[in-house]
């Protein structure tokens, strides 16, 4: 009996994760008549974060759909800005991500990071448990069926993740109210309180702090403030004119 057969192609934006010859038009794919249509995608290299509608003859089909013999899909990229429902906007990154997640944080968005390697179903889990969209660039991480949610990271160079990140999510932004080293919120310090975390050039030339309530950690204005300054004014100023 001969296998079902179906034809398939994939929206422009998600040819990174497709093998070359499946990149153009619709391709003829053998399929074994019970794996899912989510199944089959993934099969082809594509997290299932990444995609947006699946149309199948013209009408759009969930992912657990049973393709039949003849039938014609288009993969649609995810839509932008995701709108992630059920709970509010929360990122986990991997161990590989670090830079990306102390720029999100610099901007007031919750963003937990895992300095360690604890492997893939730990992260998976914390999603999971945390209702946190998993931000990686582990394919197969991001195809893990525990995750809550998930992206894939399509750059690998800070400025560019960082930009990705807020194009697609467009969370809120509340800069300098979060501790870049742990995540927790910050309060307005005096000199006294922070006094311990201060060298002497600190002492004598800053009179603004804030602390970390969880972390005890001080902040000021000090030697890379203006680098700083520029990643926030420039993520606002995205969002401006996204408005």
């Amino acid at each position: 009996m001969n296998r079902p057969e179906i034809h398939v192609q994939f929206a422009t934006d998600l040819h990174l994760f497709v093998p070359h010859g499946r990149r153009r038009g619709a391709t003829a794919l053998g399929t074994d008549g019970v794996s899912t249509l989510g199944h089959v995608v993934e099969s082809l290299g594509v997290p299932l974060t990444e995609v947006g509608a699946l149309v199948v003859d013209g009408r759009e089909v969930p992912p657990g759909h049973v393709p039949k013999d003849g039938e014609t899909v288009t993969v649609h990229a995810v839509r932008r800005p995701q709108r992630v429902p059920g709970a509010p906007l929360r990122f986990l990154l991997d161990v590989h991500l670090g830079t990306l997640a102390r720029r999100l944080r610099l901007l007031g968005v919750d963003t937990a990071y895992e300095s360690l390697d604890i492997g893939d179903p730990a992260l998976a889990a914390r999603s999971a448990a945390e209702r946190r969209v998993m931000l990686s660039r582990d394919r197969g991480l991001l195809r893990r069926r525990e995750l809550w949610a998930g992206a894939y990271v399509y750059s690998t160079r800070p400025d560019d993740q960082l930009r990705d990140v807020l194009d697609r999510f467009s969370p809120d932004l509340r800069p300098w109210t979060r501790c870049t080293a742990c995540n927790g919120l910050l309060r307005e310090a005096t000199k006294e309180e922070v006094a311990e975390q201060l060298k002497g050039g600190t002492q004598r030339s800053y009179d603004v702090f804030a602390q970390c309530r969880e972390c005890r950690r001080a902040y000021w204005k000090g030697a890379h403030h203006d680098q700083l300054e520029a990643i926030v004014e420039q993520a606002l100023s995205m969002r401006t004119q996204a408005d």
